[in-house]
C-alpha cells in the first residue's frame, strides 16, 4: 500500500458519540430533558432497516429515547403526513427522521417540507436548506444534512484551516452534494460542483486538494484523476458482485489507485458510513437543545 494516510471514520465517530452520550448525560442531570429521536420507516427496503436497526441501537446508547414507527408500503401519503403532524406535536421528540426512499406512489419532498424544521435532523426541509445557503446563525442556524456535515469534521480534523483550497464535489444531490458545496465554501474553498455530465470530468477532479466523491457510481473516480497529495473523501456505498456469487461492498473511488496518488483518503466500508449516524445523533441533541432554548454544543 502506498502513503495515503487513512481517515477513520469509525474511530472519530466513535469519539463524536461519546460527547453526543456526555452532553445527553449533562442535559438530564441540568434540565431534567432526554432528547428523544423519531424514526419513521416505510415499507420493507432491506438496506432501510439495517439503517434504521443502526440508529435506534445507538440512539439508546447514547441515553436517548428512540421511538420508531413502521408502516406498511401501502399506505397512503395522508397517512404518512398525519404520522408526521402527530410526530411535530409529540413534547418529547426532539428530531425526526423519515427514511428515504420512500414508495413510488409518495412525494418525498412533500413529506420532508411536512416535517418540523426544527425537528428535521436529517437537514433536508427547503427551511434548512435555504438558511444553509445564507449562513444562517444563532436562532437561524440550519439544521446540517448529517453526510455532509461528517464529511466537514474529518476534513477539519485532518486539514485544520481548509481556507483557499480548491475543492471539487462529485454529485449534485440535495442529501450530499449540494450541501457538501455549502459547508466548503463556508470553510472560505474555492468550489465546484461536478457531475457524471460534467465535460472532462478527470481533469476537473485534478484541480481538487479536496475531492468529495458523493455520485452512487462504483469506484467510478480513477487514481489518475486524483492530484497528488489530494484529501479524498469518499461517500460512495456501492454493493458489486465477485466471484462465487459473493458481493462487496465499494465506494465511488477506485481505492487502491487512488492510495498511491492521494495525500488521505476515508475507506469504504469504515469511512463516511459511521460519521453519517453519529452526526445524526449529535444533530438530534443539537435541535433538543434549540426547542428549549438552552445554548446547543459545538460537536
Amino acid at each position: 500500500m502506498a502513503g495515503a494516510v487513512t481517515l477513520d471514520g469509525k474511530a472519530f465517530a466513535a469519539g463524536l458519540r461519546e460527547r453526543v452520550s456526555a452532553e445527553v448525560a449533562s442535559l438530564k442531570s441540568e434540565h431534567g430533558l432526554t432528547p428523544g429521536l423519531a424514526v419513521v420507516l416505510v415499507g420493507e427496503d432491506p438496506a432501510s432497516q439495517v439503517y434504521v436497526r443502526s440508529k435506534g441501537k445507538q440512539t439508546v446508547e447514547c441515553g436517548m429515547n428512540s421511538f420508531e414507527h413502521k408502516m406498511d408500503a401501502s399506505v397512503s401519503q395522508e397517512e404518512l403526513l398525519a404520522k408526521v403532524a402527530e410526530l411535530n406535536a409529540d413534547p418529547a421528540v426532539h428530531g425526526i427522521l423519515v427514511q428515504l426512499p420512500l414508495p413510488k406512489h409518495m412525494d418525498d419532498l412533500a413529506v420532508i417540507d411536512a416535517i418540523d424544521p426544527a425537528k428535521d435532523v436529517d437537514g433536508f426541509h427547503a427551511i434548512n436548506a435555504g438558511r444553509l445557503m445564507t449562513g444562517g446563525k444563532g436562532a437561524a442556524a440550519p439544521m446540517v444534512p448529517c453526510t455532509p456535515l461528517g464529511c466537514l469534521l474529518l476534513l477539519r480534523d485532518h486539514l485544520g484551516n481548509m481556507s483557499g483550497l480548491t475543492a471539487v464535489v462529485v454529485g449534485r444531490s440535495n442529501i450530499v452534494g449540494k450541501p457538501m458545496g455549502q459547508l466548503l465554501l463556508q470553510e472560505s474553498c474555492t468550489v465546484t460542483i461536478a457531475h457524471s455530465r460534467t465535460k472532462d470530468l478527470p481533469s476537473v477532479c485534478r484541480e481538487a486538494d479536496i475531492l468529495v466523491a458523493a455520485v452512487g457510481r462504483p469506484e467510478m473516480v480513477k487514481g489518475d484523476w486524483i492530484k497528488p497529495g489530494a484529501t479524498v473523501i469518499d461517500v460512495g456505498i456501492n454493493r458489486i458482485d465477485v466471484e462465487g456469487g459473493k458481493t462487496r461492498l465499494v465506494g465511488d473511488v477506485a481505492t487502491a489507485e487512488a492510495r498511491e496518488v492521494a495525500g488521505a483518503i476515508t475507506p469504504v466500508p469504515g469511512g463516511i458510513g459511521p460519521m453519517t449516524i453519529a452526526c445524526l445523533l449529535a444533530n438530534t441533541v443539537t435541535a433538543t437543545c434549540r426547542q428549549a432554548g438552552i445554548d446547543a454544543p459545538d460537536f
